[in-house]
């Protein structure tokens, strides 16, 4: 089984950045994609970007495009979310996974954007 742990949230300002990481452990080999999803309140999961692990071919959902970025580190199998030009919407749980959803889910970090 693979385990995965979120960090790098936090509370910050309409038009401010953040980096989160998604750290993987166990069963890691053969894993060929891994995606961020986030969960705002009484709101379903939803999905926000994924990253081909073989060539670090990425996809971004419309709403985040063009302001959220995806990167690796793959040593250490983590993998980033870098978020910039953050929006009030954006406010959510987030959390990593296998873009089907396969792994066990983590905690989650949470991102507050707020004045």
């Amino acid at each position: 089984q693979v385990q995965l742990v979120e960090s790098g949230g936090g509370l910050v300002q309409p038009g401010g950045s953040l980096t989160l990481s998604c750290a993987a452990s166990g069963r890691t080999s053969g894993n060929y994609a891994m995606a961020w999803f986030r969960q705002a309140p009484e709101k379903e999961r939803e999905f926000v970007a994924a990253m081909r692990w073989s060539d670090g071919a990425t996809y971004y959902n419309n709403p985040v495009k063009g302001r959220f970025v995806l990167s690796r580190d793959n040593p250490k199998n983590t993998m980033y979310l870098q978020m910039i030009s953050l929006k009030p919407e954006d406010t959510a749980l987030y959390f990593c996974n296998h873009p089907e959803g396969l792994f066990l889910w983590g905690q989650g970090t949470q991102v507050t954007v707020s004045s």
